[in-house]
C-alpha cells in the first residue's frame, strides 16, 4: 500500500509538471524541458559510463543542452537558423577532449557520450518543432496530445499484456524484454488510436480523423521500438530502472523512452505533410 502511494503521489507530481511546462508559456516550458533533458543525460551516462571520464561526460551534457537551447531560442524566438550550426562546436569539443584523456583502459565507452547526444537531446530538440509556429507563438497543445497518445499506447499495452498477454499471447521481443507480448502491442494500438480520436473531436488534435488515426498508429509503433531501445541498453548494462528520480517509476528516461522516439517521427510526418506551420 506504501508502494501504491508512493506511486500514486510521485506519478501525480510528475503530470503535473508536465501540464505545467506544456500549458503555460514558453518560458516554462523552457525550463523543465532543459532540466529533464540534463537529467535524462545524465541518467544514460550514469548507466552506460558509470563514474569513468566524469569531465567528458559533463562536455557531452552541455553538448546536448546547446543544442537544445539554441533550438528552442531559434523556434521560440527568432534567433537566426543559421548559428544553430554553433550547437557543433562542444560536440567538437568533446572529440578532442578525448585525446587527452590519460586512463584508456575503458577508451570504449566514449562512444557512449556520442550516443547520449544523439539518442536524447538530439530528438529532444525537435520537440520544439511542435510547440512554436514560424512567428515563435508558442502552444503546447499538440506536443501534449502527443504525449498522451504515447502513453495511453503504453497503458494499453499494460493491460492487455498483464492480463491477456502472459497467458495467451506470443513474445513481441523475448530476448530485449520478455514480459512484452503482441496481444499488450496490439491492445496498445487500440488505446492509442483511441486517445487519438477523443483528441481530435475535442479539438487538441487539428488534423482530419485520417491523420490522427495514421499519427496514433504511427506513434504508436514508434513508441514501442524506444521502449525497446531503452531496455536493450539496461539489459546489457544489467540495470533495473534508469533512474529514481520518480520515486516507485524509476528515472526519466524511463518515462520518455518510447517519447524520444515517437514524437520526433509524429513531427517529421507532420512537417512532411507541411501540417504544421514552420
Amino acid at each position: 500500500m506504501n508502494n501504491f502511494i508512493k506511486r500514486t503521489l510521485s506519478g501525480i507530481g510528475f503530470v503535473a509538471i508536465m501540464l505545467a511546462a506544456l500549458l503555460t508559456n514558453k518560458f516554462v516550458f523552457g525550463i523543465v524541458m532543459l532540466l529533464s533533458l540534463v537529467v535524462m543525460m545524465r541518467e544514460f551516462l550514469h548507466m552506460t559510463c558509470g563514474s569513468e571520464y566524469r569531465y567528458s561526460q559533463i562536455l557531452s551534457i552541455f553538448a546536448g543542452v546547446t543544442l537544445f537551447v539554441l533550438t528552442y531560442l531559434f523556434k521560440g524566438f527568432n534567433f537566426p537558423g543559421r548559428l544553430v550550426i554553433l550547437a557543433f562546436i562542444p560536440v567538437f569539443v568533446v572529440m578532442i577532449n578525448s585525446l587527452y584523456v590519460k586512463d584508456k583502459s575503458r577508451f570504449d565507452k566514449f562512444a557512449n557520450l556520442y550516443t547520449a547526444i544523439l539518442y536524447i537531446a538530439v530528438p529532444w530538440s525537435v520537440f520544439n518543432f511542435a510547440v512554436f509556429n514560424g512567428n515563435g507563438d508558442f502552444n503546447g497543445k499538440l506536443l501534449l496530445a502527443f504525449f498522451a497518445i504515447v502513453w495511453g499506447s503504453d497503458v494499453g499495452a499494460y493491460l492487455f499484456g498483464i492480463t491477456l498477454g502472459q497467458k495467451y499471447g506470443k513474445k513481441l521481443f523475448p530476448s530485449i524484454s520478455p514480459k512484452k507480448s503482441w496481444i499488450g502491442f496490439w491492445g496498445g494500438m487500440l488505446m492509442a488510436i483511441a486517445v487519438a480520436m477523443i483528441l481530435h473531436y475535442a479539438g487538441l488534435m487539428p488534423f482530419t480523423l485520417l491523420h490522427c488515426v495514421f499519427l496514433a498508429v504511427l506513434l504508436d509503433v514508434a513508441g514501442v521500438y524506444g521502449d525497446l531501445i531503452e531496455s536493450q541498453w539496461k539489459r546489457h548494462y544489467d540495470v533495473k530502472d534508469s533512474g529514481s528520480i520518480i520515486p516507485g517509476h524509476g528515472g526519466l528516461l524511463d518515462r520518455f523512452d518510447s517519447a524520444l522516439i515517437a514524437i520526433p517521427i509524429g513531427i517529421i510526418y507532420l512537417v512532411a505533410l507541411d501540417s504544421m506551420c514552420l
